[in-house]
């Protein structure tokens, strides 16, 4: 195939391997509850321990599985272990925290997506309520039955749904009243100016902050900004009322082990 290169068949061979072998990891990226200061949720990453290139980050390797379709036994795994880890914290501490999972579009495309979801809560003894799936506003634009069918299950399920990167895709807010959203998700793009840039960008970026969680606020709906790096960020963010933040402020994402000591420590604070 043209423009296909050795080394693009080598990493896809790889990957079909590494889902065999369970080569896949998940970390998990504390997410602060601003009015308690308490961690009340965790966003679950996938990373690739590859044999002999080490850790990878998704962006070298979920563009390969989006295309060859193998998103979508990817996606099951990942979800498998967050639930897993979920369910841990769950049952056996030091606090049950809500786990935001990433969903691809092609997982929500599948007819039994919804039924394969609800059956791995089962085998994890996960409450529905523990989970929540981040979609991105083109997935709710997507006219395929399926698509709506799927989430209406889930939600029927109990398990909450946010909108991620929130602010940078289309600009049709319909979607927030069809759908049922939970959660908003301030994209990292618009945190990211606060502390930089010239002040009439910054300003700017600050009024859509303020606008979107006034927004989020009237339809009853949680607000978290990603990317926070920054105490001015974050102060920012405190003053305007935002819910929850993430960032690397506040933590990277890091092991199950790991976030387990975050956990307590936050727990006990």
């Amino acid at each position: 195939l043209p423009g296909y290169s050795l080394e693009r068949l080598q990493l896809e061979n790889q990957l079909r391997k590494a889902l065999e072998e369970d080569q896949l990891i998940v970390h998990y990226q504390p997410k602060l509850h601003l009015a308690s200061d308490r961690i009340r949720g965790a966003e679950a990453l996938v990373r690739w321990q590859h044999p002999e290139q080490g850790m990878l980050l998704p962006g070298s390797f979920i563009e390969m599985a989006e295309e060859t379709g193998m998103i979508v036994a990817l996606g099951e795994a990942a979800l498998t272990k967050a639930c897993v880890q979920a369910s841990e914290w769950y049952h056996q501490g030091p606090a049950p925290i809500c786990v935001a999972v990433n969903l691809s579009v092609q997982q929500l495309r599948q007819s039994n997506f919804a039924a394969r979801v609800e059956q791995i809560l089962l085998d994890t003894r996960l409450p529905a309520s523990m989970l929540e799936f981040e979609l991105t506003e083109s997935m709710l634009l997507e006219h395929v039955d399926a698509v709506s069918t799927n989430i209406a299950r889930l939600q029927q399920m109990g398990i909450r749904l946010a909108i991620d990167d929130f602010g940078t895709g289309y600009s049709s807010l319909a979607y927030l009243k069809r759908f049922p959203i939970s959660t908003l998700k301030i994209d990292r793009a618009f945190i990211g100016e606060l502390g930089e840039g010239t002040p009439g960008a910054r300003n700017q970026d600050a009024a859509i902050i303020r606008a979107i969680i006034a927004m989020a606020h009237s339809l009853d709906l949680v607000v978290v900004a990603e990317g926070v790096e920054h105490d001015g960020q974050l102060e920012f963010l405190k003053e305007n009322l935002c819910d929850e933040v993430q960032g690397y402020l506040i933590s990277r994402p890091v092991a199950g082990a790991e976030f387990t000591e975050l956990l307590s420590e936050s727990s006990e604070a």
